[in-house]
């Protein structure tokens, strides 16, 4: 399942839940299969089909999924990340209006949901990621990021950082740099060609519209300064250690480099449960992990 829901998610970018010719010829599903063909170890394929992969992705669901019943609701996602979203984000996930939940729990999110959201929230350079994203800024749905719709997600960061007594950062200082790293397109024809957006934004360099994010590398900070504290601060001072990841694999995708640190952590952490006798909570084997 998780295989499938991965590849759903990149390949599939119409969300009607059947792969088209167009898409299968656009993705790169097909290069995946061969080379899974040619490749003895599957962890080596990294796209879609890596049993470590799905590893990561399963373990954090199950550890925010404290009862599990293979569900999530809003406390437990406002857990992930050692707490790193805001409530104002997980309340738009929880509206789904970046994605309509397969869940039929009200106010639950299911496996198939966490998987589409945990593949968003740690690679923001994907365009399904973007998509996600801006859809949850976007409050009035109209295809444009103002200054208010940022300012309302940033307000939950700003109060954040003062209650742990680090240095706030002003809206408006952030704002700027903001719009220095997507340096938006303003273009005269929006205002003929998409009628919901006002002349005063036109006016306005604050505004981001979805194709100024397609169009710069930076554009996964700038979701990380509105809504993940954590990040928003790694981003602020610039990890040398990060940095000289991101320059020796360059084709690793930030996904990959997640899913390779968190497999190690939890095989680590596995191999410490071993250790001490297995005194952690016994597996219950009747429930099938859906790789």
């Amino acid at each position: 399942e998780t295989v499938i829901y991965r590849i759903y998610y990149y390949i599939n970018r119409s969300g009607t839940g059947h792969l088209t010719l167009r898409e299968l010829k656009r993705g790169n599903l097909i290069d995946a299969m061969l080379h899974c063909d040619e490749e003895e170890d599957i962890n080596k394929v990294l796209r879609y089909f890596s049993y470590e992969h799905f590893y990561v992705i399963y373990c954090k669901f199950w550890e925010l999924d404290t009862d599990h019943d293979f569900l999530i609701d809003k406390e437990n996602l406002i857990r992930y990340g050692n707490h790193a979203l805001t409530y104002r984000i997980v309340d738009r996930i929880f509206s789904q209006v970046p994605r309509k939940f397969t869940s039929k729990v009200e106010g639950n999110m299911g496996y198939e949901d966490f998987v589409y959201f945990i593949l968003a929230e740690e690679d923001k350079s994907s365009e399904p990621s973007l998509e996600y994203w801006f859809k949850c800024i976007d409050l009035d749905g109209n295809g444009v990021l103002t200054r208010n719709e940022m300012q309302f997600f940033y307000e939950e960061q700003l109060h954040r950082m003062e209650c742990m007594a680090q240095e706030p950062v002003l809206f408006e200082d952030i704002l700027c740099q903001m719009i220095d790293m997507i340096k938006p397109q303003l273009v005269k024809t929006d205002y003929f060609t998409c009628l919901t957006i006002e002349i005063s934004c036109l006016q306005d360099e604050s505004y981001i519209m979805l194709r100024d994010l397609k169009g710069s590398k930076l554009s996964g900070s700038v979701f990380n300064i509105l809504f993940n504290l954590n990040k928003f601060m790694a981003f602020e001072t610039r990890d040398p250690f990060l940095i000289r990841q991101e320059r020796e694999n360059p084709t690793l995708t930030e996904w990959d480099r997640f899913a390779h640190r968190e497999y190690i952590r939890l095989s680590m952490e596995d191999d410490v449960e071993d250790a001490s006798n297995g005194s952690a909570e016994v597996w219950d084997e009747s429930l099938e992990a859906p790789f």
